[in-house]
């Protein structure tokens, strides 16, 4: 029976932190789930706020025809105009609600903004490490995945690096800041370098390239501040999912913005409207469109992740392992104890300790360890990762 041989090729390759958390399941059920620290899926482990249960229960006084039944392809005018004016408060912007797409989460909002910008042959920059199905949306798009390597030290963009890597066929690059896998966020005058970088090489090569920020985690930091790169540069693109700030990742909730500022602002809206209707991402759950009206300035709650970052940096760093301090997210970027990732991870896995290896990221010799979990998980584990050093020492 003939397939579709490319997607049985990402089928049969499947998500390695998936397959992580999988295999953690599985123990779980052997050993007992106080016995398996599972670092490997980025689920939210604090609860989603009262606003979000209220806003439910009133919701399900609706009729169920309205509460149940399809909104416009871009989402409920209502929800997106409180969106646009949750964005120019805190950005003194000017958006409106035609400027929003609502999608089923960041995955949706970043296969439309690809699919939107790209034609085949075109390419689209990642820095790694970085979010793995990056490049299966991008390929699927029908344009090349380019690596460039964040700077070594700070975790931080390499402008230069990036600039060398810029060929007639880039038509984007992907910023994710704050960063998963590591946790860095980039700093205001990184971005300027970049947005310059990108300015000189459009002009030198008559090309136009766009930013795209993946933001799932902008309300996720730790003093950091986390620059609102439309302000930056202005061929920009911005995809968000509440997934994070409101941990609600099961309910595939989000949205692309195409910046008022954006030269190619009004044709762009049609195009990312053509690619939802084209991959099928219309109309976003209607219940939950309801929920980010109102809820969409609740505060997230970080105190939980930053107790647990500190309870890991400083109980790995007694050990004497090697990290980079994250400023957002929830998660910690480790430095192997050998140059082999994979080979690391086997070892974390005997003691059942489950980080995910760096291969998937694009970065060889690194695992995340998502910090996304209990308390508890996070204390209990430090037996084991001093068992884990010794074996190296």
């Amino acid at each position: 029976m003939p397939i579709n041989e490319k997607s049985y090729a990402y089928g049969a390759a499947r998500s390695s932190i998936r397959e992580i958390a999988a295999y953690g399941a599985a123990r779980k059920a052997q050993v007992g789930a106080e016995s398996v620290y599972d670092f490997s899926l980025g689920n939210p482990s604090i609860p989603a706020p009262d606003a979000v249960r209220a806003s439910i229960a009133r919701s399900l006084e609706l009729a169920p025809t309205q509460l149940h039944g399809y909104t416009p392809a871009a989402g409920l005018p209502s929800a997106r105009e409180a969106v646009a004016k949750s964005l120019n408060r805190r950005f003194g912007t000017n958006y409106g609600p035609d400027d929003l797409y609502l999608t089923c989460g960041a995955a949706a909002s970043l296969s439309i903004c690809f699919h939107a910008l790209v034609n085949a042959g075109d390419e689209v920059i990642v820095i790694a490490p970085y979010f793995p199905e990056y490049r299966v949306w991008i390929e699927t798009s029908g344009a090349t995945c380019v690596e460039v390597m964040a700077d070594a030290a700070t975790f931080q963009v390499d402008a230069e690096a990036v600039a060398a890597a810029i060929t007639p066929r880039t038509k984007a690059i992907v910023i994710n800041s704050p960063n998963n896998p590591v946790g860095s966020v980039y700093s205001a005058d990184n971005l300027r370098a970049l947005a310059e970088v990108l300015r000189e090489r459009e002009a030198a090569l008559g090309t136009q390239i766009h930013l795209i920020a993946d933001e799932p985690y902008r309300e996720i930091t730790y003093g950091a501040e986390v620059p609102w790169i439309p302000a930056l540069y202005d061929r920009t693109l911005v995809c968000y999912s509440y997934s994070k700030s409101l941990s609600l990742p099961g309910e595939r909730i989000g949205w692309a913005l195409v910046p008022d500022t954006n030269p190619d602002h009004d044709r762009l809206v049609l195009a990312i409207a053509g690619a939802g209707r084209k991959l099928g991402f219309v109309c976003a759950p209607a219940l939950f469109q309801r929920v980010i009206m109102d809820c969409v300035d609740e505060p997230s709650d970080v105190e939980a992740y930053a107790r647990n970052r500190t309870a890991l940096t400083e109980g790995l760093g007694r050990l004497g392992y090697e990290y980079i301090e994250p400023q957002g997210a929830f998660y910690l970027w480790v430095r192997a104890l050998e140059p082999d990732a994979e080979a690391f991870f086997e070892r974390c896995k005997a003691l059942d300790l489950l980080p995910v290896p760096s291969d998937s990221f694009g970065c060889p010799g690194w695992v995340r360890i998502g910090y996304c979990v209990s308390h508890e998980t996070i204390v209990n584990s430090m037996p084991a990762w001093a068992t884990l050093k010794a074996q190296y020492e």
